[in-house]
């Protein structure tokens, strides 16, 4: 490694150690190495941010975004919280079972963890403890469980790497479906024989066949918009960006005119938030794509790439070491800036190994997602830790169950390509 690369490097994570915030330290360490490293003008950086911004692209990220917190300030995360009672509740540890059923319908619709842990935290994890469930379950499952809003699609970490990959977005979409629903399977197993024995815990009545039927019309409309979503993805009606804009314009309509939970005058707000929220993404993205673009003249990603050929032969030590790295990772960074990182690094690296490039976004939005549950950067951690009064060590201890039974998930998927590939292949998405 030369000189210039370990200042750089330097740079960066001295400003990350001081609480810089990520897109900051990301600026600042470009423009410097830019001065100091290159003789291109500081315009070609200026240039390089500005089109990063200009990516049709990230029109699908911001409209998701805004369909998320349409949801959030209406009713329909009540009507899948109540679907998804009706389904398992009655069952040993059934409230449980509806938590982590309720985050994967809320994530098909959202695309985003912090979305996801917002909406349903505040809501799930009163009603769990009251009903008996113990704290560290309580908390635990509702910390893990929103990471489904990134695993199941959409997905924005998944928007972002087949941006700078260039892989089909719906075909990446199709593999994030069996991950998330092994997730939901092992956690309402855990979950099953956690509570078979503890009488204790308030267990639902099972529902009549009148009342099921009763829960399903009041939640039909949310239902179907996850229907909406994909149904029209994956027919051809419309495309991944087509179909952020009609998510947004049906809960729109389902919340005015069909549930009338939100009033007219709460439309500019919930706007404005979105708009916030997406141009704090899209600032993270100009600073990656800047960094990026130092990294690539710099040649570090090339550099990386004969460093790892020279010492790694084997494609499963490849993908246990990314993995092991990717996890890492996650502790101290959002996936955002770390797809739009570390991607370009990776993947020069992977047809040497003969690994799909799809299968490779999987691994890697799983990996980060788990980023959101771990210490010492887990914002998931913080947000339940302030919800339940309750410090980011006792939350950490409390994930551990659910974090096992995620990277068992992981590294079957990544060991098992095949499994999570078959759905793009028979539906023409692979490259």
């Amino acid at each position: 490694m030369e000189a210039s690369h370990i200042i750089i490097l330097s740079i960066l994570l001295g400003c990350m150690a001081t609480y810089i915030p990520v897109f900051m330290c990301l600026f600042f360490t470009s423009v410097l190495g830019f001065l100091l490293f290159t003789d291109l003008p500081l315009m070609l950086l200026v240039q390089t941010l500005l089109r990063s911004m200009d990516n049709f692209a990230l029109v699908v990220v911001l409209f998701f975004i805004l369909c998320g917190n349409i949801m959030t300030a209406g009713s329909i995360v009540d009507k899948l919280i109540k679907v998804a009672n009706a389904m398992v509740s009655w069952l040993p540890g059934g409230l449980g079972m509806a938590g982590v059923i309720a985050c994967g319908l809320f994530g098909a619709i959202s695309g985003s963890t912090v979305a996801t842990v917002v909406a349903l935290g505040g809501f799930m994890i009163p009603a769990l403890m009251d009903n008996g469930y113990p704290e560290k379950y309580t908390l635990g499952l509702m910390t893990t469980s929103p990471n489904l809003g990134v695993i199941i699609p959409p997905s924005i970490g998944m928007i972002l790497y087949s941006m700078i990959s260039n892989v089909s977005l719906e075909g990446l979409f199709l593999t994030g479906f069996l991950p998330g629903l092994l997730i939901i399977f092992g956690v309402c197993l855990y979950t099953f024989f956690f509570f078979r024995k503890k009488t204790e815990i308030v267990r639902k009545p099972v529902p009549s066949p009148r009342e099921v039927v009763t829960i399903f019309k009041e939640g039909i409309w949310s239902l179907l918009l996850p229907a909406i979503i994909f149904g029209g993805i994956f027919s051809g009606a419309f495309t991944a960006n087509e179909a952020a804009v009609v998510a947004c314009v049906y809960a729109f309509v389902v919340e005015l005119f069909i549930h009338k939970s939100i009033k007219f005058s709460a439309v500019k707000k919930i706007t404005v938030n979105s708009a916030v929220t997406s141009a704090t993404l899209l600032i993270i993205v100009a600073g990656a794509s800047c960094f990026g673009r130092l990294l690539t003249l710099e040649d570090i990603p090339g550099r990386i790439t004969e460093a790892v050929l020279s010492t790694v032969t084997n494609p499963m030590v490849f993908l246990l070491a990314m993995n092991i790295l990717l996890l890492i990772v996650g502790m101290f960074m959002d996936i955002i800036s770390a797809t739009m990182i570390l991607g370009p690094v990776f993947l020069p690296m992977l047809d040497a190994f003969h690994i799909d490039w799809m299968h490779f976004g999987l691994i890697m939005t799983v990996n980060l997602a788990i980023g959101y549950c771990t210490p010492p950067m887990g914002v998931s951690l913080y947000i339940t830790g302030a919800i339940s009064n309750r410090d980011i060590i006792y939350v950490s201890k409390a994930v551990i169950p659910f974090i096992i039974i995620q990277m068992a998930v992981l590294f079957f998927m990544t060991y098992m390509p095949d499994a999570v590939l078959w759905l793009p292949d028979i539906m023409g998405f692979r490259r």
